[in-house]
């Protein structure tokens, strides 16, 4: 089948209509996805009370680059990439650490936690060398509401700017005053990204493949899209659930002073375009990040972030709320694997998304416009990107 273009001020024919199949294993289209909507994507580090001190850091892997975030001595976060302006090896190892100054194991050139060059050894020998010009790259980096993001190229809305729409819902949630709560996980998955990302917005599915969570929300799962986030929602049922868990959960979870009425029983869901997701409950925050590694592998890395509440019913809800998740990843793990595996078929190109799947009819749009060559039903001969 050829491509559909749309026609001007005509409604678009694949409107309605789901990915073909073949761009969530194709190899050029992975590469197209790098460049065109990964690239300048707002990507979480971590949140600003992971750096609490002079020296602190923390490193994100993305897209092949290394990226770490560092506090300065003037108590200042930068992002730069992680790699010596001398031969490009990369400077610090590991996911985070403390370091009064950032040192090539290499040939021991030596940075500043601003980013300035100032020790180079034998720098005599590099007669014409202009100091000033070679510190560590800086990458572009937003701080909202205390999370600490980064995108390798510019253009675009700010978080900020994306997350507009819903900020007075995320204002009570005290976002700036969250700390970790254990250490990041990081989830290797055999799918496409594209399959975590349309799984997670996903509402359809909830009745049929979740018990736990029909059971705690009944029918008030909700969702919608706007233009840079997808928003999904349920509110916990006073019916006492079957499951201990569930119900003790229910029974448990105490009231949260700072939180609306309404958001006492709610569970929130944001995702930011593309990747970036926010489970909001009244116990914890858990971030989500579902990086794309190769065309059918996916790193899912996340961690929960707290208030400080040492209430006894609240600790047991935020053991409850993991137990109960734990269950819901489970059974996501085992839904996106039987896509993965069913897209492979010959019979299945492109398949009907419902009226009120509002957030994979959204983000179909954005990726057809992005990469046009999603309008095609068959995989385009190697080598197109």
């Amino acid at each position: 089948m050829v491509a559909l273009a749309p026609v001007a001020s005509q409604p678009d024919p694949l409107e309605g209509w789901s990915l073909p199949a073949w761009t969530y294993d194709d190899p050029d289209f992975f590469r197209a996805e790098q460049e065109k909507v990964f690239a300048a994507s707002w990507q979480v580090v971590c949140h600003v009370s992971d750096v609490p001190g002079q020296g602190d850091w923390h490193a994100l892997e993305f897209l092949g680059e290394s990226i770490i975030v560092v506090r300065g001595e003037d108590g200042q976060v930068r992002a730069f990439t992680n790699v010596c302006r001398h031969r490009g090896s990369r400077i610090v190892d590991g996911a985070s650490g403390c370091a009064k100054k950032l040192v090539c194991p290499y040939h021991a050139w030596t940075y500043s936690l601003d980013g300035r060059l100032t020790g180079v050894p034998q720098k005599s020998d590099y007669p014409g060398l202009d100091t000033s010009r070679h510190g560590l790259t800086l990458v572009d980096m937003e701080i909202w509401r205390g999370f600490i993001f980064i995108r390798l190229a510019g253009g675009g809305p700010s978080v900020a700017d994306m997350m507009a729409p819903y900020d007075a819902q995320v204002e009570p949630y005290r976002f700036e005053d969250l700390r970790a709560l254990g250490r990041v996980t990081l989830r290797p998955r055999p799918v496409n990204w594209k399959n975590v990302a349309d799984n997670y917005s996903d509402g359809l599915h909830i009745p049929v493949a979740h018990p736990g969570l029909t059971r705690l929300f009944g029918r008030s799962y909700g969702v919608e899209a706007e233009a840079e986030v997808d928003r999904m929602w349920g509110d916990l049922v006073e019916r006492p659930s079957a499951n201990w868990s569930e119900r003790l959960y229910q029974t448990l979870l105490p009231s949260v002073p700072h939180l609306p009425e309404a958001n006492q029983k709610r569970w929130l869901y944001f995702k930011l375009w593309p990747n970036v997701a926010f489970d909001i409950y009244p116990d914890q925050v858990d971030f989500m990040q579902f990086l794309p590694i190769s065309p059918t592998e996916t790193l899912i890395r996340e961690i929960s972030y707290v208030l400080p509440d040492d209430r006894r019913e609240m600790k047991a809800a935020r053991y409850l709320n993991w137990r109960i998740n734990r269950e819901v990843n489970a059974e996501d793990t085992a839904l996106i694997a039987r896509v993965q595996d069913g897209m492979r078929s010959r019979s299945f190109s492109i398949g009907p998304l419902g009226e009120s799947e509002v957030c994979l009819r959204s983000f179909c749009r954005r990726m057809r416009a992005l990469i046009p060559e999603a309008r095609r039903e068959e995989r385009p001969a190697a080598g197109w990107s």
